[in-house]
């Protein structure tokens, strides 16, 4: 009677596992009011609805949570089951995602959504071998350089004390290559440095930079895009085994939804977010084509130094394969 009552539970275990109603918890810095949390808020009463209340999705939104180092050290340690981040905090899940970061590197959004698409499901593959699900990408946007002082030639932009976010090791590669003047600090710590003076130049996307406030402190924008700045929400595999295959099926079906109107949406306010910025008294300064080609040719130098320290050499040449592959069509 002892080994059926046994048996019995062991069978009912798996069941027993997914049996309690689960609580996803999602860290951001991302403010409440963004486009961005709008659409967290969209995905998580959608999941909760469709599992019937069995899933509830939490979010602590606006860097509560502290900066994305400390949102992945959490994950880690269980004491928040998923984040929405920037390619700084997917970096430091799985270092190789960080070749969509790369300064230069895509000359538009539709080059990033066909090699990203087409690599998906390597993609997926490298986070869950990581430990964690990868649901939804959610980009950033477009970066530029904002600063109090115009940024027109290689001397104003040595001059200038610029971010540097200190969780970046290719931004701390581009500015060693370029000689910039970086000052590290965390994405939390960027507006009162401005205030204070402690810096007097930041880079972010349009959108970013507006509903982080940083746009109240800068007087001019450069018109040169240093790159496509992306972003995703994952959670830990520990929290997805928990949940039940019928779930799990949910909250992918609801991710991707989200996901295509995020990316519709975020690009669509980028535009909207540097119209406003000029509205309210912005200058964008027109790079210079020699400041750009000096850009351009040190992020060219910094790629392969990041082989073996970000991502393999073998995923770099694929990328830059399938950038060639675009071009060509």
């Amino acid at each position: 009677m002892k080994r059926f009552l046994a048996l019995t539970l062991l069978a009912l275990a798996p069941l027993a596992a997914h049996a309690d109603n689960q609580i996803i918890k999602i860290a951001t810095l991302a403010p409440e009011g963004t486009t961005w949390m709008k659409e967290f808020h969209e995905w998580g009463t959608a999941i909760e609805k469709r599992t019937n209340g069995a899933v509830k999705v939490k979010f602590y939104p606006g860097g509560v949570q502290g900066d994305e180092r400390d949102c992945v050290r959490k994950m880690k340690l269980g004491q928040i089951t998923g984040a929405a981040v920037t390619g700084i905090g997917l970096g430091l899940i799985q270092p190789e995602v960080r070749i969509f970061d790369l300064p230069f590197l895509f000359k538009n959004v539709d080059e990033l959504d066909y090699v990203r698409n087409t690599l998906d499901a390597e993609l997926h593959k490298k986070f869950e071998d990581k430990g964690y699900i990868l649901l939804a990408w959610g980009d950033v946007g477009p970066v530029h350089v904002f600063s109090n002082q115009p940024l027109s030639s290689d001397a104003d932009v040595r001059k200038a004390k610029l971010w540097q976010w200190g969780d970046d090791p290719m931004i701390g590669e581009l500015f060693k290559s370029l000689g910039l003047n970086g000052v590290k600090l965390g994405v939390p710590d960027v507006l009162p440095s401005l205030q204070t003076g402690m810096i007097d130049a930041c880079y972010g996307s349009p959108y970013s930079t507006l509903a982080l406030q940083w746009y109240s402190k800068v007087k001019f924008i450069t018109s040169m895009v240093i790159g496509q700045a992306t972003g995703a929400t994952v959670i830990t595999k520990a929290a997805w085994d928990h949940m039940a295959p019928d779930q799990q099926t949910i909250v992918l079906e609801e991710s991707k939804k989200m996901e295509a109107r995020v990316l519709k949406h975020l690009r669509d306010d980028n535009v909207a977010a540097l119209k406003k910025m000029q509205s309210l008294g912005l200058t964008v300064v027109p790079t210079p084509p020699a400041v750009q080609a000096t850009f351009e040719k040190a992020a060219g130098e910094v790629r392969p130094k990041l082989d073996g320290q970000l991502y393999t050499k073998d995923f770099r040449t694929k990328v830059e394969g399938l950038l060639a592959q675009k071009r060509g069509k």
